[in-house]
């Protein structure tokens, strides 16, 4: 196993002997306990959860014999970790949730099992019914490690109503840098007398794996083509550019004015400014939909602007794998292909949490604006770098505290950029 997953368990605090025995519970003479880990609180009761239980019902009552037991971890950053420590000690479940952002940790490690010869061996299972650069993501040569459940490009979300009062015009797919910061100056209001404006043009948020993209609509990156080195990358000319762009938009300078929340600002407002009416514009993933549909609220959905280059986006999707200590591996294999069949899968998506890797079930809800443009986001959409680095998440910690140390402390752009590219060296060096 890998140092820096050995370190990152110690830290999380996980003993491999307080998690319970890794043998299913035995019911009756026949029963079958299948173990299925997801990520979140069971304690959430949301209309897509309750679909989840009856989907989980339906499987048990078309095989009888088999009790679908759901483990859900709680804690950001709790998941993979304490799987990880589950597979060394002999308990893991037989069937894991795995998000692209860290499918690294799970496949370096050889957590999972490959699933060519399930895919081989059943006829009545066709890969190519899934998207194909959303299989890809669990890959590597001719394994695959997971089958796409569902995913999410992150598109530009916009307030429909605040762009009709202010008589701007919707925008469209493939506008540039200088459209999105032209309609955001026309969409923000600042009163006055007033310390902060009262309605912002863009909603920002300190998270790296939204505001990473603006690099790549811009041609930068966080690392080399190889996922081995961050400096060159991250502060290479085309990631400082785009970083003094975002950073010029909650920071008024060159004249241009202030359009996006500081970091004070928005933790001060305490609440999801777009969601609250008082930005414009959002950066964000299909997960909104069920917000924005629970409040009625009118959204627009184009691509991220760019700064004169094609459009650029990335895939965070779940897929189901089966762990390489799976009790019950054969079962696991018919509960992924049902999950993931086209018939449920439409159930699972109704509820506008996400897009589903199957094909069929994504265009059944094709048709309707907002479904049509992620959709079209999907041909440019790549996958997140956890997916083939497993301390991609560290880097993305530094690049937290790299936009800290900018607002913050006032480090410059370009030595801020310089100071994080080492460490992140430093933490891809250590891997």
């Amino acid at each position: 196993m890998n140092r820096s997953v050995v370190q990152l368990l110690v830290l999380v605090g996980v003993v491999a002997g307080t998690w319970p025995a890794g043998c299913a519970r035995q019911d009756g003479e026949d029963a079958i306990v299948l173990r299925v880990a997801n990520w979140g609180s069971p304690a959430v009761e949301q209309d897509f959860m309750k679909v989840e239980r009856e989907i989980w019902g339906e499987f048990e009552r078309a095989h009888p014999g088999v009790t679908v037991r759901v483990e859900q971890i709680p804690g950001l950053g709790q998941y993979a970790p304490k799987l990880i420590m589950m597979h060394v000690s002999g308990s893991v479940p037989d069937v894991i949730h795995l998000d692209a952002s860290s499918a690294a940790v799970f496949i370096d490690n050889d957590v999972l099992m490959d699933l060519t010869p399930f895919i081989e061996r059943d006829r009545s299972f066709e890969l190519d019914r899934y998207f194909e650069n959303v299989v890809k993501i669990a890959r590597r040569g001719d394994k695959l490690y997971a089958i796409p459940l569902d995913f999410t490009p992150m598109v530009m979300y916009y307030n429909k109503k605040l762009f009709d009062d202010a008589g701007v015009p919707y925008p469209r797919d493939g506008w540039t840098w200088a459209e999105f910061r032209h309609a955001a100056e026309k969409l923000t209001v600042f009163p006055q007398g007033a310390r902060h404006p009262t309605q912002y043009g863009f909603n920002f948020e300190n998270h790296m794996p939204l505001w990473v993209l603006w690099l790549w609509t811009n041609g930068g990156d966080v690392l080399n083509p190889d996922g081995t080195r961050a400096s060159g990358y991250l502060d290479g000319p085309a990631s400082i550019e785009a970083m003094q762009f975002l950073v010029g938009l909650m920071q008024p300078a060159n004249g241009q004015a202030q359009v996006a929340p500081s970091l004070a600002e928005r933790a001060a407002a305490g609440v999801d400014l777009f969601l609250d009416g008082r930005a414009a514009m959002d950066l964000k993933g299909h997960w909104m939909m069920i917000n924005y549909r629970a409040r009625n609220f009118d959204v627009g959905v184009v691509t991220l602007p760019t700064n004169n280059i094609e459009p650029v986006t990335v895939i965070y999707e779940a897929g189901l794998s089966i762990t390489k200590l799976a009790r019950h591996p054969e079962v696991a294999w018919e509960f992924i292909k049902y999950i993931t069949s086209a018939e449920v899968q439409k159930r699972r998506v109704a509820t506008g949490l996400a897009i589903s890797a199957n094909k069929q079930a994504a265009d059944h809800f094709a048709g309707n604006p907002v479904e049509d443009a992620f959709l079209r986001a999907v041909r440019y959409a790549r996958p997140p770098w956890g997916a083939r680095v497993e301390t991609y998440e560290l880097c993305e910690d530094l690049g937290r505290e790299m936009m800290e140390d900018i607002q913050y402390s006032g480090v410059p752009v370009e030595e801020a950029m310089r100071r994080k590219a080492k460490l992140m060296d430093a933490v891809l060096t250590e891997h």
